[in-house]
C-alpha cells in the first residue's frame, strides 16, 4: 500500500498524499513513499505537478509515534550519513521536489505543520485555502527543522521571521503567512486554483518553462555575472526549438485575434 497516489493526465502529474485517517502525518513508510514520487515523475513526460492532501488537511507533520523506532539508533548513521546525493532521507523529502525540472505547485488546506510545512516550501508556489494553519512546529517537540527547511525557507521569510517561527513553534494562518512570504496566493478552493495554474503552465513551452526554474534557483545564490551567463547561455539554447518557435506562433495568432 502506498501513501502517495500520483496520476497524470494532460502532461500534469497529480500528486496527493493519502493517509487522510492520520490528516496526511508522515510516518516513515509515507516518507518513502513521498521520496519515491518525485524520482519517479523525474522522467516522467509532465509539464508541471500539483501537490495536495486527501482528507481534512494537506499535512499535520511527522508522526511522532513513528518515529519512535528511531529511539536508540545511532543518529550520526540516520541523520548525518548523505543518502542521495547532498541529502540525507529526511531531507531528500522536500528538496527532491524542488529538484524536479518542471514547477510543483502545492495546494494546501487544513493544516500544514513542520515536515508538511518543510513539503510545502519546496514547491515552487503555494496556495492555501483562507483558514489554512501553517507552523514551524519541530520546536514543539525540543528539534530543529531539518528536513530542508533551512535551504527552503530563508528563501520565501526575512530571517527575523524565520527566527521568530522556528523559535516558537506558532501556528499562523494562510492570510498572515501569506504576508511574510511562506504561501503565495489565498483562494477558497487552493487546489481547484492549482489545476487551472497547472493547466496553463503546461501550455507554454516546456523547454522555457524548464529554463525559467534553473534561472530563479540560480539567482538566489549565484553573483550577478553568473546569472547573466546563465540567461545568455538558456536563452541561447532556447531560440530555434521547436516548442519555443511553437510559442512564437501562438503570440502571434493570439495577438492577429485582439487586433480584429
Amino acid at each position: 500500500m502506498s501513501y502517495v497516489i500520483t496520476v497524470i493526465k494532460d502532461k500534469i502529474a497529480y500528486v496527493t498524499l493519502a493517509r487522510p485517517d492520520k490528516m496526511n502525518a508522515i510516518s516513515l513508510e509515507m516518507l518513502d513513499d513521498v521520496i519515491a514520487a518525485a524520482h519517479d515523475l523525474k522522467d516522467a513526460d509532465i509539464n508541471c505537478v500539483v501537490l495536495s492532501g486527501e482528507g481534512r488537511a494537506f499535512c499535520a507533520g511527522i508522526d511522532i509515534m513513528s518515529l519512535s523506532s528511531l529511539m536508540g539508533q545511532d543518529m550520526e548513521e540516520v541523520l548525518v550519513k548523505r543518502t542521495h546525493g547532498q541529502t540525507n532521507r529526511f531531507q531528500e523529502f522536500a528538496l527532491a521536489w524542488r529538484a524536479l525540472e518542471v514547477p510543483v505547485i502545492a495546494a494546501m488546506h487544513g493544516v500544514c505543520f513542520g515536515a508538511g510545512l518543510q513539503l510545502a516550501a519546496g514547491a515552487d508556489i503555494r496556495i492555501a485555502a483562507p483558514d489554512t494553519k501553517l507552523s514551524i512546529m519541530e520546536m514543539k517537540w525540543g528539534l530543529i527543522p531539518d528536513m530542508g527547511g533551512m535551504v527552503l525557507f530563508p528563501e520565501l521569510l526575512r530571517t527575523d521571521i524565520l527566527r521568530r517561527l522556528t523559535y516558537t513553534a506558532e501556528v499562523i494562518e494562510a492570510p498572515q503567512a501569506a504576508e511574510w512570504g511562506l504561501v503565495t496566493e489565498i483562494a477558497d478552493d487552493p487546489l481547484v486554483l492549482a489545476m487551472a495554474l497547472a493547466r496553463d503552465i503546461a501550455t507554454q513551452s516546456p523547454s522555457a518553462v524548464r529554463a525559467a526554474k534553473r534561472l530563479t534557483g540560480l539567482a538566489k545564490t549565484a553573483s550577478a555575472a553568473e546569472v547573466l551567463m546563465a540567461e545568455a547561455t538558456e536563452q541561447a539554447a532556447l531560440i530555434g526549438k521547436p516548442d519555443q518557435m511553437a510559442a512564437i506562433a501562438r503570440g502571434m495568432a493570439a495577438k492577429a485575434k485582439t487586433k480584429k
